[in-house]
């Protein structure tokens, strides 16, 4: 198939064509560039009425005066360089013989293709011939346009339907293309074919164009490599942004992303309704489980076609911001282990094997957070094992904190929490108001007393007091306090406050 150039035009032999100077001396790449169109006209200046990547044709009637003077042919020649005239045809024997010398040169100056078009061939036949490898040219993108749609179509058929369009468009047109949202890369194709560095900048720049929430495209240069990016979804509904390395793309290009970007929108929406009833599916098999109904639990989970995982088994509670995370379901399926993951309570709890505790730890590294992880139980102990891990999550000794590292501490590291703090100042707050108003010093005087073991001798030492005014002081704070120091009950919730608050030296 001729393509629409002026080597084409040269080379078809029913137009007799001859270029005046060697291929050498016209500007590189002028011979291959694409004509728009072949116009002739006789003007001096011809240029207003012009546009750029245009063949001209003429027979040299502006120049009958000229004679052999070069000015003329160097100004006439240096209007059509300037305004994107890609090459000229002299046409002979019609004005005059041969093409002039001082065109010749004026055009192998401006290194402007110059030929000569013989008597025989009329200015139509190379219009009508550019227009034929246009409109061939323009048949053959329709014709690959359409089967590249009907290609994606085909694909979005398949299992992965997602994935397969992806990977058909990007063989399509010889480029690497991925699907971003604002988290992170979903797919691409072919896997690996750009940096982490340039799919960093495209998941900042493809964030950026979701928080905005409107339909866009969007061009993007990383490392000297032109990417374009378009939006997928409904105007404040935005899904993903889909990314080719390919800066420039034709009409024909721009018709099947628009096809891809269509499917791929419906595909994301149909997955996302999926995963809401999927998630909704897991938060009953949890509950039945957390209920003690292991034998529903296992049905419902084995007729979804995630079987609950082998026992010994452990929990995990993750904060809000994993439950709240795009994506972290769908990288949870990915990991190929069975695995049950639900939200609860604003948390993300997800129950897996004890061999395959690793998951939570990758998972707290890949996407923040902090999680708890409870010790390995039974199917029938996952209540008791969500309850370790919500309180290890709360500890937080870690990124992901393991309830045995926090039950090795003993019950008494529990009172190091924030919530202690503040329920044991409460408490206490009766004696602190005392003393504040009295001037009496009930707080330092229950303190000394269980720093001393509760022996009022060795408490009146600490303090530099007789131990009956110890013993008042107990007395008193006993009955502001509404707690009886002579039982262990009693001691035990003031020297938790004690404890918890901070006030004690010797714990």
């Amino acid at each position: 198939m001729a393509s629409p150039t002026i080597r084409a035009l040269l080379a078809r032999p029913e137009l007799h064509l001859r270029l005046t100077a060697p291929e050498d001396d016209v500007a590189p790449g002028a011979l291959d560039a694409t004509v728009r169109w072949v116009h002739s006209s006789d003007l001096a200046d011809p240029t207003p009425f012009l546009a750029g990547g245009m063949v001209l044709l003429t027979t040299g009637t502006q120049f009958r005066d000229a004679g052999d003077d070069p000015k003329p042919y160097a100004a006439y020649v240096r209007r059509l360089a300037r305004s994107g005239m890609l090459g000229l045809g002299f046409g002979t024997e019609v004005v005059r013989n041969g093409v002039p010398e001082a065109l010749i040169d004026a055009c192998r100056e401006a290194r402007l293709p110059l030929w000569e078009v013989p008597y025989d061939t009329p200015f139509i036949a190379l219009a009508r011939a550019n227009a034929e490898a246009l409109a061939a040219v323009a048949y053959e993108r329709r014709t690959w346009a359409l089967d590249a749609q009907r290609a994606v179509a085909v694909a979005a058929l398949r299992p992965d339907g997602l994935r397969s369009m992806l990977a058909e468009l990007s063989r399509r047109l010889g480029a690497w293309v991925g699907l971003l949202d604002g988290d992170a890369l979903l797919h691409e194709h072919p896997g690996g074919g750009i940096d982490a560095a340039s799919v960093e900048a495209l998941r900042q720049h493809a964030a950026g164009m979701l928080v905005r929430g409107v339909q866009s495209t969007s061009g993007l240069e990383v490392e000297g490599h032109g990417y374009h990016l378009q939006t997928l979804g409904q105007r404040g509904r935005l899904r993903a942004v889909l990314a080719i390395a390919q800066a420039d793309l034709d009409e024909q290009h721009r018709a099947v992303v628009t096809t891809v970007v269509a499917m791929a929108a419906l595909a994301l929406e149909q997955r996302q309704d999926l995963e809401q009833a999927r998630d909704a599916l897991g938060a009953g098999v949890l509950a039945a489980l957390v209920r003690g109904d292991v034998a529903l639990a296992a049905d419902v989970a084995r007729a979804s076609g995630s079987p609950l995982p082998a026992a010994p088994v452990v929990v995990a509670v993750a904060d809000q911001r994993l439950a709240e995370a795009g994506g972290v379901g769908r990288w949870l399926d990915a990991r190929g282990v069975p695995l049950l993951h639900a939200t609860d309570h604003g948390d993300l709890v997800m129950v897996l094997a004890e061999e395959d505790a690793a998951v939570v730890d990758e998972l707290v590294l890949r996407h923040g957070g902090a999680a708890g992880l409870s010790g390995p139980v039974g199917l029938e102990g996952v209540a008791d094992a969500l309850g370790q891990a919500r309180t290890a999550r709360e500890r937080r000794l870690a990124p992901v904190t393991r309830f045995a590292d926090l039950s090795g501490a003993g019950v008494l590291a529990l009172l190091d929490s924030t919530e202690a703090r503040v329920v044991a100042q409460a408490a206490l707050d009766p004696l602190v108001a005392h003393d504040a108003r009295h001037g009496t010093d009930l707080v330092a005087t229950v303190a000394a007393w269980f720093d001393a073991d509760c022996a009022h001798d060795a408490a009146a030492r600490t303090l530099g007091v007789h131990r009956h005014t110890v013993r008042a002081r107990l007395t008193a704070a006993q009955e502001l306090l509404g707690q009886d120091l002579a039982t262990v009950a009693g001691r035990a919730q003031v020297w938790a406050a004690l404890r918890a608050a901070g006030l004690l030296t010797g714990a």
